[in-house]
């Protein structure tokens, strides 16, 4: 069966993969001749719909790619964000079951459950709902969704990788892990007691968030398989008329979206990574109702310092900062360019500050970044995976809305807000001094080197050997161990100068003295 399933697999997916390769390698070199955008669409429309035909892995695959700038040209990007999770619901008489086994009978359990699902993801479905005369919705596990996914996993297994090599065979660097990362994900959202674990997370951090509500879980109605959470409605984040007529404000909706899912990533342990707009609503009075937290990131504390590194250097406009907080982060692919890196975010950050830059001067630096991602695609670990994703997907409602808006301004409210900015500079300074630490034991290592250095210059001033020469010498010496400094810590450059000039000092110093 998996053979049969492999082949069907192939099959559908040729067409896309040619296609994907011919507009890959254009769109990389940016032959701009050659480059048709509405041919472009047309192919990424063509992989959406094959990815909605394959089924629900296919589609959590086609969305876990729709982040992935490295891997995907930008007009495929932006038509596999419309890949909403949503495919045709199971008849209730077979979602019954389900709720039975884990909870007993359902006219027991609950007062009432309309067997009508007000919607239907690709692994779960959902129904509305009374417990004690509360509205509640529950959302069950798709049936035998556990063989559909396995299966096709084990398709995936044999297939992406291969895909993947031959539209570019550098993308083998990037396919194995993300292939990982996504198995890993698609068994958590699965698992409804990890999305119980999240849920209670992250309303409990953000409980002190005037702006978004998190729904509540009934325990005793939840299971690996069933969820039970109090019914919130509310007007869809992206529904752009509805929220006009409610006189919402919509600029300061777009601000709130930023505030609160980069304030659980900058400060909490647990982010929500899958706001797309069907899981976010918008009650009457402009609150956020937050859906859906099978899917969330974490990250570490020090992985968390290195983004507020990151987003600080970004207020404060510093490219040099931005680039080692990149490269600490490990977002920054293998032997990459750091002028070009650097000349990007500084375009990035003129372009945040209202300074449009000059459109030559971007098309140019983006011919460049794009020959140099093409030779080493990203291998980011999954939770920054799902922080990027989170953030594009952000992105997508800011542009849904077209309000003013600077997303610069909101991050240096959230740092400041939050309190994050003095934490920041101290790691700056932990990380200055140790990359400063192990230059100075660079240098001691080279202790022997320098005393054998020293007895000769002895040993040639006895000697009588003209002074011109051992002065070139020491300095070279001098400028060398400079050198070492500055190569290993460009974040304390003054220090490290005083340093190199008081060697330079000293040697002048030795040859007055013979």
């Amino acid at each position: 069966m998996s053979t049969a399933r492999t082949i069907q697999v192939l099959f559908k997916l040729l067409p896309s993969i040619l296609a994907l390769r011919k507009d890959r390698k254009k769109w990389i070199n940016q032959e701009k001749n050659q480059i048709d955008s509405e041919q472009f669409r047309k192919n990424a429309r063509k992989v959406l719909d094959t990815f909605i035909s394959l089924g629900p892995v296919y589609i959590k695959l086609g969305q876990w790619l729709s982040s992935r700038a490295d891997i995907l040209p930008q007009p495929y990007l932006e038509e596999l964000s419309k890949l909403q999770d949503s495919v045709p619901s199971a008849p209730f008489d077979q979602v019954k079951p389900i709720i039975e086994k884990d909870l007993g009978p359902i006219d027991k359990k609950f007062d009432d459950i309309d067997p009508n699902p007000i919607s239907g993801a690709s692994l779960g479905q959902v129904y509305r709902g009374i417990i004690s005369g509360q509205q509640i919705v529950v959302k069950v596990k798709r049936p035998g969704i556990e063989k559909v996914v396995a299966k096709d996993l084990q398709v995936l297994k044999k297939v992406l990788p291969l895909a993947l090599r031959f539209v570019d065979p550098n993308l083998r660097y990037s396919a194995k892990a993300m292939l990982s990362q996504f198995i890993e994900t698609i068994y958590e959202e699965m698992d409804y007691k990890n999305e119980v674990q999240n849920l209670k997370r992250i309303k409990e951090d953000m409980a002190g968030s005037t702006n978004v509500i998190v729904p509540s879980v009934y325990d005793d109605y939840s299971s690996k398989n069933v969820l039970t959470m109090e019914y919130l409605p509310g007007i869809k984040v992206t529904n752009v008329q509805a929220l006009d007529e409610k006189g919402i404000d919509r600029e300061q909706l777009v601000i709130d979206v930023h505030k609160v899912f980069f304030t659980m990533l900058l400060k909490h342990s647990v982010f929500h990574a899958d706001p797309h707009p069907g899981n976010i609503s918008v009650t009457d009075e402009g609150k956020l109702i937050l859906y859906d937290y099978g899917m969330v990131g974490r990250i570490n504390n020090e992985t968390r310092f290195k983004l507020i590194r990151l987003y600080l250097a970004l207020v404060e406009r510093n490219p040099p900062r931005v680039v080692n907080a990149m490269n600490d982060l490990s977002m920054l692919t293998p032997g990459y360019n750091r002028e070009v890196i650097e000349k990007g975010i500084e375009l990035s950050i003129r372009t945040m500050h209202g300074n449009k830059p000059d459109e030559m001067e971007v098309q140019s630096l983006m011919e460049l970044a794009n020959q140099t991602m093409s030779k080493f695609p990203f291998v980011l670990p999954k939770n920054l995976a799902l922080y990027m994703r989170m953030a594009s997907i952000i992105e997508g409602i800011y542009k849904t809305h077209d309000v003013d808006f600077k997303f610069v301004k909101v991050l240096k409210n959230i740092l400041q807000e939050e309190n994050l900015i003095p934490r920041a500079y101290v790691e700056e300074l932990k990380i200055s001094f140790d990359n400063f630490s192990k230059s100075i034991d660079s240098a001691l290592r080279m202790g022997p080197e320098m005393k054998k250095l020293m007895d000769e210059v002895q040993i040639y001033m006895k000697k009588g050997r003209p002074m011109v020469l051992i002065s070139g010498s020491i300095f070279a010496s001098a400028t060398f161990l400079g050198s070492v400094f500055l190569f290993q810590s460009n974040e304390l450059l003054g220090v490290i100068g005083m340093i190199s000039s008081g060697l330079i000092i000293a040697a002048s110093g030795f040859f007055r003295k013979y």
